[in-house]
């Protein structure tokens, strides 16, 4: 079976373990179509190519870079007629409109079709989102949500199609690893990686921290428009000489980040419009050995399980509580970090989420024969 995607999700290099993990399965050709960059609140990530054995990873143009619901592909006709696939997997939100173009697009050329969804909350949209969204419910093939909660609203909003819950993305358990016994003079390290934005909850993030008795240090790896606000906070806070402040860390580099950290910490905080969908970097650490602690925002308490520390979003003494017992007692931080890389290895590898995608193509292809037949 000849598969399209359609992601700009995939110039992650870290991401692209997963095509190869694709295009290793039985009868499977599978060609990739990423942007060259894109652009949201926490900068400009532009293509990487790392991962790109078994498959083709091929550029192709996007208008509108950094308007999420509005961005669209203006080759991809040219790109289907081209290649001919069997399926179209849209990496895209139901309401976007390169959803919409691109299952018009497969529906004119007879190419089933099937679209990604994070969107945990129950939003209701104006035209013509609302109508690109009723058109994908309509006229997709399958659809796949990044968690249970998405699965919920497609449910709710009425889509009635075929619906598996798959993650995006996993972790490459041999990139994201655990190392030897770290260098034990330097203080208990503290790490955060992600955008410096205000629905992370980095406010409280910082509150907590300097809470904190003893010797301890922050590392904050990414951008956004928050970084000067949080530098201010710190400031105000007196522990602006204990936190260090990474630029964003390119995806392969990410392991090495993890591995200098006693505890990773994702705060996320619920907003009227946003709820924490999944918290990959909540996995990347846990495939480290790192000890995790998160907010209980959306799909992180379903990430972590057991393998972790759970506060309610917003609560810094909550969160410094945590953070104290972790740097108190190293045989909890071994405890937490040996059952995080095992949930990460049994839930949450490429591997596993390229094996459950590829059954999602296999339905759609028996559903396309039985439809011929």
């Amino acid at each position: 079976m000849r598969v399209v995607m359609l992601s700009k999700a995939c110039i992650v290099g870290a991401y692209q373990r997963k095509l190869e993990e694709l295009g290793r399965l039985p009868d499977i050709e599978l060609t990739v179509l990423a942007p060259p960059s894109w652009q949201d609140s926490r900068g400009m990530q532009k293509l990487e190519r790392v991962f790109t054995q078994g498959y083709e990873l091929r550029e192709t143009p996007l208008a509108l870079n950094g308007r999420f619901h509005w961005h669209f592909y203006p080759r991809l006709a040219q790109e289907l007629d081209e290649l001919k696939p069997d399926i179209l997997h849209i990496d895209e939100e139901p309401y976007n409109f390169a959803t919409r173009h691109a299952l018009g697009l497969a529906r004119a050329r007879g190419i089933a079709a099937c679209f990604f969804t994070w969107q945990n909350l129950n939003r209701r949209y104006p035209p013509p989102f609302s109508l690109w969204e009723r058109y994908a419910y309509r006229h997709s093939a399958h659809a796949i949500a990044g968690n249970r909660a998405a699965a919920e609203v497609l449910r709710s909003k009425g889509y009635r199609g075929p619906l598996s819950v798959i993650p995006q993305f996993g972790i490459d358990p041999d990139l994201f690893c655990q190392v030897g016994d770290v260098e034990s003079a330097r203080p208990f390290t503290i790490g955060y990686a992600g955008g410096l934005v205000p629905e992370k909850g980095l406010d409280t993030l910082l509150r907590a921290c300097a809470m904190l008795v003893g010797d301890w240090q922050l590392r904050l790896a990414g951008s956004g428009a928050q970084e000067q606000s949080l530098k201010a906070l710190a400031a105000q806070l007196g522990i602006e000489q204990r936190i260090g402040w990474d630029a964003r860390i390119p995806s392969t580099e990410m392991p090495a980040f993890y591995q200098t950290l006693d505890a990773f910490v994702l705060p996320s905080r619920t907003r009227t419009n946003w709820m924490e969908q999944f918290g990959r970097v909540l996995v990347e650490a846990m495939a480290c050995g790192v000890p995790v602690v998160g907010s209980n925002s959306g799909e992180i308490p379903r990430v972590i399980g057991d393998a972790g520390l759970i506060f309610p979003e917003g609560d810094e003494r909550a969160l410094a509580g945590h953070l104290q017992a972790l740097q108190a007692q190293p045989d909890l931080r071994a405890t937490l970090g040996a059952k995080g890389r095992r949930r990460a290895l049994e839930r949450f590898t490429q591997a596993q989420v390229a094996a459950d995608t590829y059954q999602v193509y296999l339905a759609m292809m028996e559903t396309k024969r039985i439809g011929r037949g």
